[in-house]
């Protein structure tokens, strides 16, 4: 039977963290837009090819919100991209908004203001490592604690207007509304953060500060049209994603470079030269969660043979596109010399990651002064043996390392 008559089950398993299932393989080649049943058992369209994950990423006949909430498919359990949000009647007009009014703060320009502190903070998190190793009688230590979750907190604490004290409190509520098993608590955990951001905002209120929190605050004061509860909700997905998902990277580079010891030390033999390759080959080939981006079709489309009705949930497997073997040479190798440079780990067109600049300014800081500092850095289990965290964005709960 042809992959494309089956309605398939999401997830798929996985051989470990850093390799997809072959599945998407044949699914590109066979049935780049498939019909599957999602993890919270509605049914949804996975789309694999870049082609068209590209192509579906940038067309205004696809959005977040549903025409019909009510009777939208669900993705997930868990509160982060379970299903439509937005208003559908102005979606996009909110989202231009939102645009401009981040775009300034997360700016190139501002990341590179931004990057004097980053290197202050990675090189402190290096020192404790190295006090931390000192002190171990086994010689490891551990890389996703020490550095790669600290250290993207700290930075969008500073950039929103954080207290950089609720770290632990806002990083539970993060870890409760991704997990993927726990049904309603998931959604407590965001209504939880929601209270948590809107003590914040007024907390700031009386006394704004040059934030980014403090910048929306101004901005929903100024527009009547901009909702008290849509600004709420956008600094808490912005501290949400801010931190999340620059953590994942941390520890999926680390697993790509000291898994292939080749890269790591073309790395360590040239850091400020090779630094930008690997991120973006970290980019491409790095993918956290099982699932893709969530889309619903505002019209009937035909994509590559498939009629996709209003009201569809479509699922844009990112992780899938940027494996594609129609568009880079040995697609699943680690290869910062690739002649290919595109992906779309940050998304593409009108949806491109407003984050983007502040993601590759902590990976390029975080992977050259690994590379200067600990040239002799490498993995103290095996790959097998690291624990996948079971939430949407995945990763792994700890990376020990040695030298």
């Amino acid at each position: 039977m042809s992959v494309a008559a089956e309605r398939l089950q999401l997830p798929f398993a996985r051989p470990n963290v850093l390799d997809l299932a072959p599945l998407y393989e044949v699914l590109r080649r066979e049935a780049p837009i498939t019909p599957v049943t999602t993890p919270a058992g509605d049914p949804a369209w996975l789309v694999t090819r870049f082609e068209e994950v590209r192509d579906l990423l940038s067309d205004k006949r696809l959005g977040r919100s549903h025409p019909e909430p009510e009777r939208a498919s669900r993705i997930t359990t868990a509160a982060v991209q379970d299903g439509p949000t937005g208003n559908y009647e102005t979606e996009e007009a909110d989202h231009a908004r939102m645009r401009r009014l981040l775009t300034p703060a997360f700016s190139a320009k501002r990341m590179r203001m931004l990057s004097d502190y980053m290197q202050q903070l990675v090189d402190g998190y290096v020192d404790q490592l190295l006090v931390e190793y000192a002190d171990a009688t086994d010689g490891v230590v551990d890389l996703h604690t020490g550095l790669a979750f600290p250290l993207p907190v700290a930075v969008i604490c500073r950039l929103l207007g954080v207290p950089e004290s609720d770290t632990v409190y806002f990083h539970s509520l993060s870890e409760r509304m991704a997990s993927l098993g726990t049904g309603d608590d998931a959604h407590q955990a965001r209504e939880e953060f929601n209270r948590y951001m809107i003590g914040l905002v007024e907390t700031k209120r009386p006394d704004l500060g040059e934030d980014v929190i403090s910048d929306l605050i101004r901005a929903q004061s100024a527009d009547e049209t901009f909702d008290y509860g849509e600004m709420v909700r956008l600094c808490v997905g912005l501290l949400f994603a801010g931190h999340e998902t620059t953590v994942n990277r941390i520890g999926l580079g680390a697993l790509f470079l000291l898994t292939h010891r080749d890269q790591w030390e073309a790395l360590t033999a040239d850091p400020v030269g090779r630094v930008n390759a690997t991120v973006e080959e970290i980019m491409r080939l790095g993918a956290p969660g099982d699932l893709g981006l969530l889309r619903y079709a505002h019209t009937d489309l035909d994509v590559a043979g498939a009629t996709i009705r209003r009201g569809d949930a479509v699922i844009l497997s990112i992780n899938a596109a940027n494996r594609d073997a129609s568009v880079y040479s040995d697609a699943e190798t680690f290869d910062p010399d690739r002649p290919e440079r595109t992906h779309l780990g940050f998304g593409h067109g009108s949806h491109f990651c407003i984050g983007a600049s502040l993601a590759r300014t902590e990976l390029r800081v975080v992977f050259t002064t690994l590379a200067r500092r600990l040239p002799g850095l490498r993995l103290a289990k095996e790959l097998d043996e690291l624990e996948v965290r079971p939430t949407l964005t995945g990763g792994v709960t700890s990376l020990p390392v040695t030298w």
